[in-house]
């Protein structure tokens, strides 16, 4: 661990995160969480999986506990068949007593209108859906708790998703899984507070998966300091903080 070298549990070094504290009266504070191959490829094969590993399972979903609500692209949920947000019942009680609802709020922004309704989390009555989307938008009645929120044209943007989240429905600390297109969207409307990133010791080869944002360039680049690395057989297990 970076600044002092030290063995650590990631369960308990998650658990001091306090991501909610750090939220401004205008946008939740946001983190993202990636997995990168040794060689930049985000996915191998369509998937992010393949390169994980327990200790990145275990940061996944401590994120998530940490956590408010859960953002991330249309793209992502129907690849990775999205579920519901916390399964583990141990998960749910400690959220509780730490004065959090039992689930994340997940969130879905969307231009097009396509939302893969499909996808588990759409059929789990516990889970709470908010889906930001154009004025036209309409969804087909679904087991989960849905709000759809239509904007205008002009409004229909991540900032406004993260201001609506946060005035209107309280969430302090927002955790974005992506895909590449929606980080690097956060990206360019300077959403973004910490990236936590898994390093993961396999190459991919080449091929045409993307890297963790995929888009255009910036109009410079974004800097960040690192505020601590883990290792754990040979995977790197890194939090940035954006500057």
């Amino acid at each position: 661990m970076i600044p002092q070298a030290a063995n650590v549990e990631v369960p308990e070094i998650l658990a001091g995160l306090q991501l909610e504290e750090q939220a401004g009266a205008s946008r939740p504070y946001t983190v993202v969480n990636f997995i990168a191959s040794a060689d930049g490829r985000a996915t191998f094969q369509g998937r992010s999986a393949p390169l994980g590993d327990p200790v990145d399972r275990e940061v996944f979903h401590g994120l998530r506990e940490q956590a408010e609500a859960v953002m991330a692209g249309t793209h992502t949920v129907r690849i990775e068949r999205y579920g519901r947000m916390i399964k583990d019942p141990g998960r749910r009680e400690r959220r509780l007593a730490a004065g959090r609802s039992p689930e994340p709020l997940f969130c879905l922004v969307t231009r097009s209108g396509d939302v893969p309704v499909d996808a588990p989390i759409f059929s789990e009555p516990d889970a709470r859906v908010v889906v930001f989307g154009p004025e036209e938008l309409e969804l087909p009645a679904v087991e989960a708790q849905l709000q759809v929120v239509r904007l205008d044209p002009g409004e229909l943007t991540l900032t406004t998703a993260l201001r609506r989240l946060r005035s209107e429905f309280g969430v302090r600390s927002l955790l974005c899984e992506g895909g590449p297109t929606i980080y690097n969207g956060l990206l360019h409307e300077h959403l973004v507070d910490e990236m936590f990133l898994t390093l993961a010791p396999k190459l991919s080869g080449g091929g045409a998966e993307p890297a963790i944002t995929s888009g255009p360039e910036l109009p410079q680049l974004q800097t960040m300091s690192l505020v601590w690395v883990l290792e754990s057989e040979s995977s790197l297990y890194l939090r940035y903080r954006l500057t």
